[in-house]
């Protein structure tokens, strides 16, 4: 990111300016629910769709888009919703991945445990993925709206500033001097 970008987060606004990937070959732009519940939840809380798109389960395709949405100035978190299961065209998680510079872990089992609650041992077939590329969030979520909806108010709204925040925070100096960021917050 260089110094002129002004997406919504870095301007302190508390906008998330977002784009937003829905995955289904079985379904179109117009018959999305997963991609409908993102934008509804997204826009609810006061954020942005930058850009929203839909693909079919193409591996190449997908990984794509999510790498040119990574690589927008206007785009401060990506969401992904669908293909993510275990069925041979569930190539999501697949596609992004390789992306990815860190994951985010425990973003995966705070969904399955919150999804456990709701759904039981039918979330075992689900799979997540979060992680950082380029300073920018990504979440691939499961293609279900009620997933969508819950991923998104129970962990995704929350948390995504602070990781914004964190995953953009300055590099230490040429003398190894830590940023004001990393003194504040001891740089964890």
């Amino acid at each position: 990111m260089n110094e002129t970008d002004t997406n919504a987060a870095e301007s302190g606004d508390g906008t998330l300016c977002t784009g937003v990937v829905t995955i289904s070959s079985s379904q179109s732009l117009n018959t999305d629910e997963a991609g409908e519940a993102i934008t509804v939840a997204l826009e609810d809380g006061g954020n942005e769709i930058t850009v929203r798109e839909h693909v079919g389960a193409d591996h190449d395709k997908v990984q794509s888009i999510v790498s040119r949405l990574i690589d927008r100035d206007d785009v401060d978190v990506v969401i992904t919703a669908g293909a993510t299961s275990v069925e041979p065209t569930d190539i999501t998680i697949d596609a992004v991945e390789p992306l990815l510079e860190k994951e985010l872990t425990a973003f995966s089992e705070l969904f399955t445990l919150l999804a456990y609650e709701r759904v039981g041992t039918k979330i075992v077939a689900a799979r997540t993925l979060a992680g950082v590329a380029d300073g920018t969030p990504v979440f691939c979520l499961p293609g279900n709206a009620d997933a969508v909806r819950l991923a998104l108010t129970e962990i995704v709204l929350s948390e995504t500033p602070e990781i914004i925040e964190l995953a953009r925070e300055e590099e230490p100096d040429d003398d190894g001097e830590p940023t004001g960021a990393d003194v504040v917050d001891g740089g964890a």
